[in-house]
């Protein structure tokens, strides 16, 4: 899978009191945040990213490179001039790892860009945060499928036998037939069946829709043996 999502770059700067190596470049201090944008360009924290490292130009000498692990992964210094960078965003997927350039400038006190990122093959957990912000590609599709095959097997139990006239004539069974009924079920019952034994109150319930087919056939053809159905 493929997805794609549009981030945020924020960039604001402003003069500080400090001298300048360039005596016609004042000294600036500014700082660049990223947010996570939905598909009506609103800002959520960009916690799809677990860390995010700058890259800088090389004059920052020690601090040339700058991670981050909190969104918005603010990243503030003070300089004098105007460069590009390169910015490593990292997932927690194998290879999760988005690398892109933004500029450096001065040309006004706070400026915004916008650049789309692409996630592949993104875990769950991931895909849970990245499903705040847009949808999934083909979830919808597949959410219909799991709907269309849960719909396609019970028209397949109600083939077997009529789930209304069974539950009718397990109502109509003696004691002895009741309990046969229920030992069958207890002994060949699959895992997503459904049961119920409340001892005190002398009650067992059983969803009929959650039986395996054949348990189903074997109940069915007993109500017809001992004719309530």
């Amino acid at each position: 899978m493929i997805l794609q999502r549009n981030i945020k770059l924020v960039t604001e700067q402003h003069n500080i009191p400090k001298p300048s190596p360039m005596a016609d470049f004042p000294m600036k201090e500014w700082s660049v945040k990223i947010y996570l944008l939905d598909q009506a360009g609103n800002e959520h924290p960009a916690n799809c990213f677990t860390k995010v490292t700058y890259n800088l130009h090389p004059s920052f000498e020690d601090k040339t490179h700058q991670t981050f692990t909190e969104p918005p992964f603010t990243c503030a210094n003070e300089g004098w001039g105007e460069f590009e960078m390169s910015i490593d965003l990292f997932t927690t997927e194998k290879g999760g790892k988005n690398t892109i350039f933004h500029d450096l400038n001065f040309q006004s006190p706070e400026y915004e860009v916008v650049q789309p990122i692409t996630f592949k093959n993104p875990s769950q957990a991931l895909l849970s945060v990245l499903r705040e912000t847009g949808p999934i590609p083909n979830e919808d599709d597949s959410k219909a499928a799991a709907k269309a095959r849960k719909a396609n097997d019970l028209k397949k139990k109600k083939a077997v036998c009529d789930f209304e006239k069974m539950a009718d004539g397990l109502g109509k069974l003696n004691e002895d037939d009741l309990l046969h009924v229920i030992q069958m079920i207890h002994d060949h019952k699959a895992d997503e069946t459904y049961t119920k034994n409340d001892i005190d109150a002398g009650e067992f319930t059983v969803d009929l829709f959650t039986l395996p087919d054949h348990l189903a056939k074997m109940i069915w053809d007993f109500l017809v043996d001992v004719k309530v159905v």
